[in-house]
């Protein structure tokens, strides 16, 4: 475990797969992320790294081959080496393996960094394209901020509030997994979301069309919460594990697969390449108060 600090923020970072797994405000005296409760969701806040979602029966093809990843892809479950640390920042990488080679046939560098600056936590993907040809792949965050933060308060005291006024509609997961390639309307000309668990017992809340790149999640009942800032992420996940208290906030460069996939990984919807010798970055961001 991975601990840094400054003078509002103490949080720690498994080498396991990179991920988040405290985020304390010591002038609030507040922990914001989940607690990894195995009844309900035993993570905290995972990469999620070639992938994004689930494939459809579980694999996907390229160049006439045929490979396999769990949902979400491998970094999650990849032991990272620290690259470089000081006291408020680490920067952690995962590279081309013989194990991942097994399940993703490219060569990569795959770099994350986690700096404070005041009560802010911003996280950076740095992905680079090491191989002989373009390198194909999704990124994007899943961390689980608790809900409610103040004690005594409940779970739809809180609410999701954008920085710009959505209309967006949201794309349903299917029984199947695959995610409908027609969307329902959701958003009605508001900047709030009222928080209740019912909004999640179908799975997450997949949005292609979102404007916002702030979200906060507010109470209330108190002045505490987060503002979770991002760029350049074109798709958004919202989601909660069922009747637990937390919400996840997930922005994501790629989208599992829609009904209509052809298993190519090149003809994956969301699906980035990256030029031979490119890199690749995106950063988010949360303030926590």
């Amino acid at each position: 475990m991975i601990t840094i600090t400054n003078e509002t923020l103490s949080v720690s970072i498994a080498t396991m797969g990179a991920e988040l797994i405290n985020v304390y405000n010591k002038q609030t005296g507040i922990e914001y992320l989940w607690d990894a409760n195995p009844a309900f969701w035993p993570k905290t806040s995972p990469v999620l790294f070639p992938v994004i979602g689930g494939l459809k029966d579980g694999s996907y093809t390229h160049k006439g081959g045929t490979y396999s990843f769990n949902r979400h892809g491998f970094a999650r479950e990849s032991l990272f080496v620290v690259e470089s640390q000081s006291e408020s920042s680490v920067t952690l990488v995962l590279q081309t393996s013989e194990d991942t080679l097994r399940q993703y046939p490219f060569q990569f560098k795959f770099s994350i960094t986690y700096s404070l600056s005041g009560g802010v936590l911003k996280n950076t993907y740095l992905i680079e394209n090491k191989g002989d040809e373009p390198l194909l792949f999704s990124v994007g965050a899943h961390p689980a901020f608790r809900v409610p933060l103040v004690e005594g308060e409940d779970f739809s005291d809180c609410y999701l509030a954008f920085n710009e006024t959505e209309n967006a509609g949201v794309y349903p997961i299917l029984a199947d997994g695959l995610i409908s390639n027609t969307s329902q309307p959701f958003f009605d000309n508001t900047k709030e979301l009222p928080l209740k668990k019912e909004l999640f017992y179908k799975d997450a809340l997949i949005f292609k069309e979102l404007k916002s790149t702030e979200i906060s999640i507010l109470s209330k009942k108190s002045k505490h919460g987060i503002t979770y800032s991002f760029e350049n992420f074109p798709y958004m996940g919202i989601w909660n594990a069922k009747d637990a208290n937390f919400v996840c906030i997930e922005p994501w460069c790629g989208l599992g697969d829609v009904e209509t996939t052809t298993s190519v990984l090149s003809e994956k919807e969301g699906i980035n390449s990256l030029a031979i010798g490119d890199s690749f970055a995106r950063s988010w961001s949360v303030s926590t108060f």
